[in-house]
């Protein structure tokens, strides 16, 4: 379904206004709803035209949800654990001690930048080279106190890519994620067409070229170009619609906020290889990004299914993590999706059925209800909200999936005859009534029962 004209309209307003005020040399966006581009655009010149969803641009850290994947897919295939030192499957660096999670979450304590020269404007050297320079100064806060942001930490990442599956970290790019998600034209190096970098004069309206090279092994933090058209593909991967490349509760889990990084105020946040904004009643996951020359930005809004992109060449000026926001937020408020229909579920089973109503955990009202393909949900009775999620386990068992009870599992507790006793959350007891004395309530109950008499 395409956008609106009026709606089509306010996006190309929107990225024009940055350009001409933000003296941008040219801005090239994209909008995805429902896992599908539906618009895109471009201001500004490129070449002696305007940029179109195909001119390719540096995306710099968004390179870092990439390589994010990467080490998801080692993880999912049981190849690492989240919270095994960096030590066990890449020795001999002076950051060993530090858990893949927390490289992953920017909450390993890392130096943010390597040593030596401006890595960003000059050739990168190879792994050695790096790793010998990592020395007692790599380290700049203790491990997991507090969120700190580390282009080493993924050069770092992309080198344990690079160990396990015994290539290079781009290969596994193109051969994991690239080409089965189609974006042809996310590379490594600029393919034409392609902007060049500059940087644009602060007090004239003149512009400066920018260097462009290999940044060796400290690709993994900022290395990858591409394009509105291929980033529109990875703002819907990001929202949730993985092709195949992750499961979809992998790529939740990487949405998930580790890190707080303004603790104070909590606008903004880092998953696994996510960064997460808080921005006007929605939560963003994605990324920005940054190298000399360009700027880039992909937002997605899962709950909205809303998705944004925005590349730009030029140095510093433009607020390209506001500007894909603004366009999530446009599309939101020009064309607020419509619920899902609602529609009964095949067949549901009986003896599910049979335990859906009202339950008691001691006197505190619980409804549960029966949700599609056996899934339950278990929520306070005065509580309208979705959540307290249940997933099926094939053995009679269910998972939780929100809130307190994540991860914990629900038991159907029978009596011997057959008929349900109660329900056992990790331990908690509900009941069909309110502390129910056939049930096995832990501490047991008082003899006398229900009383009228609150001080007797």
């Amino acid at each position: 379904m395409s956008l609106l004209p009026g709606t089509e309209r306010a996006l190309l307003r929107r990225i024009a206004v940055a350009q001409a005020e933000e003296r941008a040399p040219s801005v090239s966006a994209a909008v995805v709803r429902d896992g599908r581009a539906v618009w895109s655009g471009g201001r500004g010149r490129v070449d002696g035209r305007a940029p179109d969803a195909g001119t390719q641009y540096r995306v710099g850290s968004i390179t870092k949800t990439f390589v994010g994947v990467l080490v998801m897919r080692l993880r999912d295939e049981g190849l690492i654990d989240l919270n095994d030192p960096l030590d066990r499957h890449l020795p001999g660096t002076a950051v060993g001690d530090r858990t893949i999670g927390q490289l992953l979450a920017h909450s390993g304590g890392l130096a943010a930048e390597p040593p030596g020269e401006w890595w960003e404007r000059t050739p990168g050297g190879e792994w050695d080279a790096l790793n010998a320079s990592l020395g007692k100064d790599a380290v700049r806060h203790r491990a997991g106190r507090r969120f700190h942001y580390t282009n080493v930490g993924f050069g770092v990442l992309g080198q344990l890519v690079a160990v396990l599956r015994r290539t290079e970290w781009t290969t596994a790019l193109r051969e994991e994620i690239l080409r089965p998600l189609e974006m042809a034209r996310t590379t490594t190096r600029p393919e034409a067409p392609h902007a060049a970098g500059l940087a644009v004069h602060p007090w004239a309206d003149a512009v400066l070229d920018e260097p462009e090279h290999d940044a060796a092994a400290m690709a993994p933090a900022g290395q990858l170009w591409s394009t509105a058209g291929d980033m529109a593909r990875w703002a819907a991967f990001v929202g949730g619609d993985t092709g195949g490349v992750l499961g979809p509760d992998t790529i939740a889990e990487m949405r998930e906020p580790a890190v707080v990084e303004d603790a104070l105020t909590w606008t903004s946040g880092y998953g696994l290889g996510i960064q997460l904004l808080r921005d006007r009643g929605m939560r963003l996951a994605g990324h920005t990004g940054s190298m000399p020359g360009f700027r880039a930005a992909v937002w997605a809004e899962p709950g909205e299914g809303i998705g944004a992109v925005v590349l730009s060449n030029s140095t510093a000026g433009i607020a390209i993590g506001g500007l894909a926001a603004d366009l999530v937020h446009l599309v939101a408020e020009l064309e607020p999706g419509l619920p899902a229909e609602w529609t009964p579920m095949d067949d549901p089973d009986p003896a599910l059925l049979a335990l859906t109503g009202p339950w008691y955990w001691g006197p505190a009202p619980y409804t549960l209800r029966l949700l599609p393909d056996g899934w339950l949900s278990l929520v306070p009775s005065a509580k309208r909200a979705p959540g307290g999620r249940f997933r099926p386990e094939g053995d009679g068992t269910w998972t939780g999936l929100d809130g307190y009870h994540q991860g914990e599992t629900l038991r159907v507790v029978r009596r011997a005859d057959g008929t349900v006793s109660h329900l056992d959350v990790n331990t908690f007891v509900f009941t069909r009534e309110p502390y129910d004395p056939s049930a096995p309530v832990p501490g047991g109950l008082d003899p006398r029962g229900w009383r009228g008499d609150a001080g007797a």
